[in-house]
């Protein structure tokens, strides 16, 4: 559909006859309606998209035990919760996400805790010390239940509080945190429970038990090696079912083994999924939306137009209902054979926005470090990429879409030509995908080299797009280009900032949420940061594409005035790249 005529002067309303209305069937494209809000889904922990129910159990002057706490709590408020299938969002694109997968039915909780849920009763969760030492703030994550802690998890604690790693910082604030909850409680009143709240932790209403005697329950079935850690949690969480019977015993673990076990012996076990972003990755912001085909029509009322002679760019001012389902600095599109619209909404002012007409990356003249544009994708990460405005940018795609190259090029020309910066960073994850080739000599840069493969083949890519150089002249860009490209280590980052720099993060998906906050609150005034990867591609143990710290950082950056998200969809590497993604 042809855009309207630009007028002769700024901020003059555009009549609505001048127009043309979009024409039935011309364009093949499907109508993105408004986000969908998301159905309560059955989760382990009631985050965000599950409405918290709101205990009315009242606390006495003196606190009881948790044999002598009533298993049925009034909750009239809760309602009766049933299994729900997540929603999927309509793809913002023509081509199809290589993650899109059919719906499938979101039930990570065991039948126990459903009727509990469904009963209004509070539960009591075991934990295993891999909970534990995953989220060292774990305790207070289960609202209005009880936390029981098992002699062995204590054991296990002890055992890994040594050393450097996560996990030995992780059991080292667990017991910190342990520490403080009892430290002005009396003896006798231990086994009674303590309060979770007495730290500040106002959305912790339950109780925190340890195990203060040897459980006399039903013991295990024979053949189970009794001196194994595991076995003796499971015989406790047997126990404690057997002693309370009216109360919904429920073990939480991030050990698969473990669960299976548990499930095997009849016994509630539930993964902790409070450390997920997102139930289903389908839902993550994209950045991308295709306006409906009657766009124009419902919101041309009133629309204004002008021109910026100085960046070179048209900007409308539209009202409509089709606004609300619109964040800033996301990026809006309408397919039309004579003149597609591209733009990206730069206000959101109730029911108006300011939509900003995009500059084409695709054609020449336009090119960055000679590289175009060669989908509508990667018009739109250019365009943020380019953008001194857009602090943190965001670039999710499979292999083969382009996201290295085009940071990469996007960098060069801000660093060596407009000056825009003082040097590139580049960073990554040392995660190797098969076998560890174990320590290796040099200095820090040389130890990066062979985790940089990627960047030096985008590298030589960018350098061949000069041909009238000749071979000394592609030399002595290459050493240019060389002494521009600092390679760092995750390792050395903690305490530093980066002033005036082009910093990008390779395979951030094997970054979990708090390595993200480390390195992204190492920027300093001037400093760009990029975040690159695939979720579908993780190669760190015990993170998810729902728990990935890219998909943190995704989620929680999306509508923010200086930072964008685009997901690339379509490769672009050759088509036997293309074909293998496919049938492989």
């Amino acid at each position: 559909m042809p855009l309207p005529k630009i007028p002769t002067k700024p901020a003059t309303l555009l009549p609505v006859n001048e127009y043309p209305k979009a024409e039935p069937g011309k364009s093949p494209v499907r109508a993105v309606a408004a986000p969908v809000e998301a159905d309560p889904v059955e989760d382990l922990i009631s985050g965000k998209a599950v409405p918290a129910a709101k205990s009315t159990r009242g606390r006495k002057d003196k606190a009881t035990p948790l044999s002598a706490v009533p298993s049925q709590q009034a909750a009239p408020e809760r309602p009766a919760r049933v299994d729900t299938v997540a929603k999927l969002k309509e793809t913002d694109m023509d081509e199809p996400h290589p993650a899109k997968h059919k719906p499938v039915e979101v039930n990570v909780k065991s039948s126990t805790s459903r009727r509990a849920d469904r009963t209004g009763k509070t539960k009591v969760f075991v934990l295993d010390t891999n909970v534990l030492m995953h989220d060292p703030t774990c305790l207070f994550r289960f609202e209005e239940h009880d936390v029981y802690l098992p002699m062995m998890t204590l054991e296990e604690l002890d055992d890994h509080k040594k050393g450097m790693s996560e996990v030995a910082r992780n059991a080292r604030q667990v017991s910190r945190t342990l520490d403080a909850l009892i430290a002005d409680i009396d003896d006798d009143t231990i086994e009674a429970g303590i309060e979770l709240a007495k730290l500040g932790n106002k959305d912790a209403k339950g109780r925190l038990f340890f195990q203060t005697k040897l459980q006399n329950g039903p013991t295990l079935p024979e053949g189970l090696p009794v001196g194994k850690a595991d076995n003796q949690i499971l015989g406790v969480v047997k126990a404690l079912a057997s002693e309370q019977p009216d109360r919904a015993i429920v073990l939480v673990s991030k050990d698969i083994n473990m669960r299976i076990k548990a499930r095997a012996l009849a016994l509630p076990a539930e993964d902790y999924f409070n450390d997920h972003v997102l139930e289903d990755t389908d839902l993550l912001y994209s950045g991308i939306v295709q306006l409906p085909d009657d766009f124009w029509d419902k919101h041309s009322k009133n629309m204004e137009s002008w021109q910026d002679t100085r960046a070179g760019t048209t900007f409308y001012r539209v009202t409509g209902p089709f606004i609300n389902s619109l964040l800033v600095n996301q990026f809006v599109y309408l397919e039309s054979n004579d003149s597609p619209f591209q733009a990206q909404v730069k206000e959101i002012n109730g029911k108006t926005a300011v939509l900003q007409v995009l500059r084409d990356y695709s054609h020449n003249k336009n090119s960055v470090w000679g590289i175009t544009a060669r989908n509508r994708e990667q018009n739109f990460a250019l365009n943020l990429l380019m953008n001194p405005e857009c602090d943190f940018v965001t670039l999710l795609g499979q292999a083969g879409t382009g996201k290295t190259l085009l940071a990469l090029a996007a960098g060069l020309a801000q660093v060596l030509e407009t000056k825009q910066y003082n040097e590139i960073i580049v960073t990554r994850v040392t995660v190797p995908v098969g076998e560890d080739i174990g320590f290796l000599p040099g200095t820090e840069e040389e130890k990066m080299s062979p985790w940089m493969g990627a960047f030096d083949d985008n590298l030589e890519v960018l350098n061949k797009s000069d041909n009238d150089a000749g071979d000394w002249g592609r030399a002595a860009t290459q050493d240019l280009i060389r002494s521009r490209i600092k390679i760092k280590s995750l390792n050395f980052m903690r305490g530093r900032t980066f002033v005036n720099k082009f910093l990008i993060i390779d395979e951030a998906q094997n970054l979990t949420p708090k390595q993200m906050k480390t390195l992204v609150t190492r920027a300093g005034p001037g400093t760009k940061i990029l975040c690159l990867g695939n979720i579908a591609q993780i190669d760190t143990p015990y993170l998810t594409e729902g728990s990935s710290g890219l998909t943190y950082v995704v989620d929680r950056f999306k509508g923010w005035a200086h930072s964008g998200h685009v997901t690339l969809a379509r490769g672009e590497r050759s088509r036997l790249a293309d074909h293998a993604s496919d049938v492989l």
